[in-house]
């Protein structure tokens, strides 16, 4: 679907969406008024049945603005502290936001690069609040694509990790860099290139998630799509033109709902059950039911746009001709060498059930940091989690965290 063809039915649909908000909050009045007038009601009634209907209908769509973190308080076992959220250094693509305890100093800072994968950097918000519990966090906020301005030019790898780059240096030297997913590779170029100009904002940890270092490796669903097409197709197929009246007018992006759609069509039926689940829990008064499954879909039905130069050559680089692994990739003019990886300590995590990035990509890094002496790495395989299990729930939170807090603070000193 073209991005014109996509716009024309979002705007066809937003009455019917806005009456169906309207009606939803109509049944929900009226089933109370007539329960307090002492008026019979079968329950479950059938204005809550229309509600739930309508509070559906319209929570089944995209959005396109970032959702707030909604951090404001986190719980250590030194007690609860207040967040203060602030930007402390702006781009036009991205923004580096810094998350503080008020009242605590003096803990690790850690800058978490988010994927630019269609979903914004509020994706991670768990992360972030578990990290919070013992560290001062920054996160890679990244713009949609289709409110950036084509006069702040282009935006691709090289421009990725030129931010990366640019936040550990505003962050200040003994900062740490914990990359989750897509940004992997650009996260592990950042570090090498910093690391072979001694740079003194070189992070001291590098921590990889379920990142695409080497996709050769056991490749999924996901590296043979990528595999399985030339990349004429991926550009005339998947990149469209951004319409007015967005500010990005005219910028080629590949669209976060074509993304989107093509995540959801996975595993159809289980986004198809949630939705069914959602009305039931609405139509039982489950409250607490509900909230969790729409609190879910409100965050990942907001998509962004990725540079079409950016999206591009990651699947070209990254995932066609493997440039990083093969010892090939460059970043402007210069070759990447993560072998000039020395004093930054290295952890690498993977996923047991992984089905996005398998076992053995992420490890790929302990390889390629050749020179990072044996006590400063560590691999972790977490069992029974899939790749969003690797960075949040249950596991992430007793399993994973420790070791990567305990990586932190021991590169820390």
């Amino acid at each position: 679907m073209s991005y014109t063809a996509y716009q024309l039915q979002t705007d066809l649909l937003a009455p019917w969406r806005m009456l169906a908000q309207a009606g939803a909050a109509w049944a929900q009045v009226l089933e109370r008024s007539l329960e307090e007038s002492g008026f019979p009601v079968e329950q479950p009634s059938q204005l809550r049945r229309f509600g739930a209907a309508c509070e559906v209908f319209n929570r089944a769509r995209l959005t396109h603005k970032r959702p707030p973190f909604n951090l404001t308080a986190v719980d250590t076992p030194r007690g609860r502290f207040a967040v203060v959220e602030e930007v402390v250094m702006t781009t036009p693509f991205a923004s580096l936001v810094r998350f503080r305890k008020e009242g605590v100093t003096g803990e690790p800072r850690v800058l978490l690069s988010a994927p630019m994968s269609g979903h914004f950097a509020t994706l991670l918000r768990e992360t972030v609040r578990t990290m919070l519990t013992d560290h001062e966090v920054y996160i890679t906020d990244w713009q949609n694509a289709r409110d950036v301005p084509l006069t702040a030019g282009r935006f691709g790898f090289d421009e990725y990790v030129e931010h990366i780059i640019w936040f550990l240096r505003e962050m200040g030297a003994g900062s740490h860099l914990m990359s989750i997913c897509q940004p992997c590779p650009a996260s592990l170029a950042a570090a090498a290139l910093m690391a072979e100009d001694d740079d003194p904002a070189q992070p001291l940890s590098l921590t990889l998630m379920a990142g695409p270092v080497d996709t050769r490796i056991n490749p999924t669903k996901v590296n043979e799509l990528a595999m399985s097409k030339p990349m004429h197709w991926f550009e005339t197929k998947l990149i469209s033109t951004v319409p007015a009246p967005h500010k990005g007018f005219g910028r080629r992006v590949y669209p976060g709902f074509v993304q989107l759609t093509a995540f959801m069509s996975m595993n159809l039926d289980r986004h198809m059950q949630s939705f069914k689940s959602l009305y039931e829990h609405l139509v039982a008064g489950d409250e607490a039911a509900a909230k969790q499954v729409a609190d879910f879909y409100e965050e990942y039905l907001a998509v962004a746009d990725l540079p079409a130069e950016f999206y591009l050559e990651t699947v070209r680089d990254v995932f066609q001709e493997h440039l990083l692994p093969r010892g090939l990739m460059n970043w402007r003019d210069r070759r990447i060498n993560p072998g000039a990886i020395r004093r930054s300590a290295l952890l690498t995590v993977e996923g047991e059930r992984d089905d996005i990035c398998s076992i053995g990509q992420t490890m790929a890094a302990q390889e390629l940091c050749r020179s990072v002496r044996p006590y400063l790495r560590t691999h972790h395989i977490q069992t029974g989690v899939g790749h969003y299990g690797v960075f949040s729930g249950r596991k992430w939170t007793s399993g994973i965290y420790p070791i990567v807090r305990d990586t932190i603070h021991a590169a820390n000193g």
